[in-house]
């Protein structure tokens, strides 16, 4: 390391810690609010007044997108983003620090995977890097893109559709989790897609000849699509969640019905191929049953595409920093949460040698053989502009299953806040090697440029489809 780089990574770890209690009542007011996709405006209010604060640039509304919020500072190139959320999920209200299920508004929204620790940590590196290009007289820019809608919204899509990416050099995020690690997996491309049938209502005794169920409709699909995993290649997913079920009379045929589906893939253009299947199922349920169908495409998002060059360089600052120190207290609530875990959840997603304990004291040694996550992230869809790179820092407890209370509870609490801070310092220390050795970045480029292969990135939603909030 020469003594420049010695010195801003000193600087980033104490502007941080300096920072560190504005960022985390940012982190938690954002918890509180619980704002689920594209609904975020207080959020990413709260995002944009910070950034205007600290002396960025702020663009409200960015894309047109109403709840995304684009922050700059300097100029010229390297151009390099950090990427942030703040969406909460449905239903996953918790009051934070508890270890047990205690909503503050029952059936009410809660930070289930812990995007106000995302974002703030990601802001918390853009703010540290844009005073330590300015302390060092450093050229080039920072952005924090303030991303919505992770959460089955597609909101960086969304963001990539619209150009908002378009002259970035690389990007870098991480996310919280119950390890320290440097991603080095790829994801499934993903969509939902809303399948409504729409029936004819009749007595359902007297004469339910009369009558066309549409609620047949989508059990008809269902079961067609179930029959048809045996056929896709075994690395799909499907899932399906019926949101209209007709009613609640069983003496009345049900005229309307509706089921949102989530289709997964390896790769962009089998989603393609399964979408066609699935939308083939959902018509002959329709032809089945004498009911209409309307198909209405929600959102989606692409695979990742990974970048060793950038990891290994995100590896290394991160080995420098290190993981999140925890203080007994800590210790015992992670033990008072593993509590509430099954045995299975205790030990899944656990690295070897840290089985029996509460949290993560290490950071993973950096594995170069990419892996799979069988999840999907709109992080993808960034990943296929710019070269991209993710961390995960631990922010919650060994074995902690992820959208459930058990994060809204520790995100809210110093365990999620410890993570937090430290994957702002991992990020701006990583953002602060693509200014300072412009070679890394070129070479990031390079290597972005033979993994697509002659591949173009394709926006997974038509170029028709906005999503939006979710219906209730």
């Amino acid at each position: 390391m020469t003594p420049i780089q010695a010195e801003t990574l000193r600087f980033i770890e104490e502007y941080i810690d300096q920072k560190q209690e504005l960022l985390i009542s940012v982190s938690d007011r954002i918890w509180e609010y619980a704002e689920t996709r594209y609904e975020e405006q207080q959020s990413a209010e709260l995002m944009a007044e910070i950034l205007e604060q600290e002396g960025f640039e702020v663009q409200r509304a960015a894309g047109n997108i109403g709840t995304a919020v684009v922050g700059s500072y300097g100029s010229g190139k390297p151009v390099i983003a950090i990427l942030g959320e703040y969406d909460a999920l449905f239903g996953l209200s918790q009051h934070r620090g508890e270890n047990a299920n205690h909503p503050v508004v029952p059936g009410g929204n809660g930070h289930g995977c812990g995007h106000n620790l995302l974002g703030t940590g990601a802001l918390a590196a853009a703010i540290a890097v844009r005073h330590c290009l300015e302390q060092y007289g450093l050229a080039g820019t920072v952005r924090f893109y303030g991303c919505p809608a992770e959460e089955g919204g597609g909101g960086k899509a969304l963001m990539a559709r619209n150009g908002l990416f378009e002259n970035v050099d690389a990007a870098l995020t991480w996310h919280p989790e119950a390890r320290n690690k440097v991603t080095n997996h790829t994801s499934l491309a993903t969509c939902q897609v809303y399948f409504k049938f729409k029936g004819r209502s009749a007595h359902a005794s007297a004469a339910p000849h009369l009558g066309r169920s549409a609620l047949d409709a989508v059990e008809l699909m269902n079961v067609g699509c179930n029959y048809l995993r045996e056929h896709i290649i075994p690395e799909a997913r499907l899932h399906y969640a019926i949101t209209n079920s007709g009613g609640i009379s069983p003496n009345v045929v049900q005229a309307e019905a509706e089921v949102l589906y989530k289709l997964r893939t390896p790769r962009s253009e089998d989603l393609a191929e399964l979408y066609d299947r699935i939308c083939n199922v959902a018509k002959g349920a329709a032809l089945m049953t004498g009911t209409e169908l309307e198909i209405q495409f929600d959102s989606g998002s692409s695979e990742l595409i990974v970048n060793k060059t950038l990891e290994k360089l995100m590896y290394e600052q991160f080995v420098q920093l290190g993981g999140p120190v925890h203080n007994e207290s800590e210790l015992q609530f992670a033990e008072a949460i593993r509590s509430t875990l099954t045995s299975q959840e205790r030990t899944f997603n656990v690295p070897a040698g840290l089985h029996g304990k509460a949290l993560a004291d290490r950071v993973e040694e950096y594995d170069p053989q990419t892996s799979m996550l069988w999840g999907s992230t709109d992080v993808g869809d960034v990943s296929w502009k710019v070269p991209t790179v993710q961390c995960e820092v631990t922010s919650v407890a060994l074995g902690t299953p992820f959208h459930t209370w058990q994060v809204v509870s520790q995100g809210g609490m110093s365990i999620g806040h410890k993570g937090m801070l430290q994957a702002g310092k991992v990020i701006g220390a990583t953002a602060l090697e693509l200014f300072l050795q412009p070679e890394v970045l070129a070479e990031a480029q390079r290597e972005h440029a033979l993994r697509l292969n002659g591949r173009t990135y394709k926006c997974p939603f038509p170029d028709d489809v906005t999503p939006g909030p979710v219906k209730r």
